[in-house]
């Protein structure tokens, strides 16, 4: 029996923590011979932020070049992993509600460790705002690493 998962889901956002929580992944896999999934959650087009007077046409056409912009980045972060030693077993791009999509994405996939970062929102920000690592961490159904910059560094 092993204590490490063989199956990581990783969720990223472009952030500077994301990054770190890369870091952290690649780490764990390349330490456990565990494979990465990557993951990043695109907003639907309903909650971009696009100029309402943007005709419906171009409001689809912006989101399909977001698609393929998102998709070629979680490629190149793939390879980042890969060339850090890790294993990277697929990527996947998804549309809606991060914390949603990352949990049901974990569920899919049975996965024994969700990694994710977290901008550390506090207070107030926390409470208008929300914390996707906050709401993983309660609805998913295995262990989460969350990884936050270190504020004293």
């Amino acid at each position: 029996m092993s204590f490490f998962p063989r199956r990581i889901l990783l969720a990223i956002d472009g952030s500077e923590e994301a990054a770190l929580a890369t870091e952290a992944a690649t780490e764990l896999s390349k330490n456990t011979a565990s494979e990465v999934h990557l993951s990043y959650v695109l907003p639907t087009p309903e909650r971009l932020a696009y100029p309402h007077h943007y005709s419906r046409e171009v409001r689809e056409e912006t989101f399909e070049q977001a698609k393929k912009d998102a998709g070629e980045w979680l490629a190149k972060q793939a390879e980042q992993i890969r060339s850090g030693g890790g294993s990277v077993a697929e990527e996947h791009l998804r549309t809606g509600r991060p914390d949603h999509e990352i949990v049901s994405l974990s569920d899919d996939l049975g996965v024994g460790l969700i990694v994710i970062g977290s901008r550390g929102l506090t207070g107030m920000r926390r409470a208008l705002m929300g914390s996707t690592s906050d709401s993983v961490v309660r609805h998913a159904h295995c262990p989460v690493m969350v990884v936050r910059k270190d504020p004293y560094m």
